[in-house]
Parts: structure tokens; sequence; C-alpha cells
């Protein structure tokens, strides 16, 4: 699946939505776009396959966090550009041990 078709879910963008806001785990998110824990995780699974999220448990919860930063410009003629670009998102223990 190509990331247009992954981000062009409305559900999908929600729930990236919410995890820039912080992780979440899979019934928080749920919650917060309106939907049931099976759609969410059905979603969540097609996030992590295009590497835009991965997960960590803590306690007996999986943890949702961005794993990606994107970033969409589109603009009208004359320039007629559209740039859909993502780059890794540095954790603190990665740059904790540089």
């Amino acid at each position: 699946m190509s990331l247009i078709d992954v981000l062009g879910n409305g559900t999908r963008l929600e729930i990236l939505r919410e995890l820039s806001r912080e992780p979440m785990y899979v019934s928080e998110l749920a919650e917060a776009t309106g939907m049931d824990g099976k759609t969410a995780v059905h979603h969540l699974s097609t996030l992590e396959e295009a590497e835009l999220v991965e997960w960590y448990m803590r306690g007996n919860r999986k943890y949702y966090v961005l794993r990606q930063s994107l970033e969409l410009r589109i603009a009208p003629p004359p320039e007629r550009t559209f740039v859909l670009q993502t780059e890794e998102i540095e954790t603190e223990t990665e740059t904790a041990g540089q």
C-alpha cells in the first residue's frame, strides 16, 4: 500500500493527529476517534506497516507513538507542487547516545 493510500483514509489521519499530541494505547485511541478497538487495531497495523507508527509495552498496555515526521505540501499552478515527505523522528534515547 502506498503512502498516499495509507494517508487517504480519514480515520488513519485522525489516529495520526491524536498520536502527534502524545503516545496512546489502543483503547484510548479508539475512544478519542470514536471507533471500536478492533477497527483501531486494523488501522494501527496499516500505519505500522507503512512505518509511520511503532509501539512499546508499558505494563500490559501497548502504546503507539509516531515514528515518522510527515510533511504534505500542495500548491496550485504555476508551481503545481505536490510533495509528501516523511523522515524518521529521533527519540530521546537515540539523541542521548550521541
